[in-house]
């Protein structure tokens, strides 16, 4: 039975727990992370820090945020690198002189500050239905669409249509899953926001490839 309340998800036939994969939005409250039901991060090992482990430079003062839908699939190692891990770049040197020499008179606004750099990127956003392969790489500002596919060790440094196959650094797009017609009878379907005893009851036609069948 799928629930998307439990910290492990997946349970053997005979009742082993598997505890390297987690519903992230069980084991993650972050104040710059939005995560949907069912989407489960799967680590080789367990985790004691599941937010730094999949995103290590968002920060709770970090104006961006990392937005991830439901349903979405992230394997060992993949990452999230957010505007925050950006140096300044519009000076001579990109050393960050001012990360080292806080004192206890540094003050909030201070602090805030170190994080507003010329060029900055926004919220990166993973859509539903997302599959990230092991130690895929996301970069600042990115946006991919509902049901895309990220390869193995893919760095995504620009924005992923729906239902597309990218890889490779920089990845690109490999193929379209489906044509045309079909994603956008698929994104009009958005079966992911289905009642849950309708996900259940209708997985078949879900993992299934006859979309007449979904749609009826």
């Amino acid at each position: 039975m799928l629930d998307p309340t439990t910290r492990h998800p997946m349970v053997l036939p005979d009742g082993t727990v598997v505890k390297t994969v987690v519903n992230l939005n069980q084991v993650i409250d972050h104040p710059r992370m939005e995560i949907g039901d069912f989407s489960y991060y799967s680590n080789f090992n367990p985790v004691e820090d599941y937010a730094a482990a999949i995103a290590p430079y968002l920060f709770p003062l970090s104006p961006e945020r990392l937005i991830i839908g439901k349903f979405v699939q992230i394997a060992h190692g993949a990452v999230f690198v957010t505007s925050s891990a950006n140096h300044a770049t519009h000076g001579f040197s990109t050393y960050p002189f001012w990360n080292f020499t806080m004192t206890p008179e540094t003050g909030f606004d201070e602090v805030k500050a170190l994080f507003n750099q010329p060029g900055r990127k926004g919220d990166t956003v993973i859509g539903n239905d997302v599959w990230l392969g092991m130690e895929a790489v996301v970069m600042p500002g990115v946006t991919i669409g509902d049901g895309a596919i990220i390869g193995a060790r893919a760095v995504v440094s620009r924005d992923v249509p729906p239902y597309s196959v990218v890889a490779g650094n920089p990845a690109r797009e490999v193929r379209k899953r489906f044509d045309q017609e079909t994603v956008d009878r698929l994104l009009a379907l958005r079966w992911w926001d289905w009642p849950l005893e309708k996900i259940i009851a209708k997985r078949d036609a879900i993992s299934g490839a006859d979309l007449d069948a979904l749609e009826r």
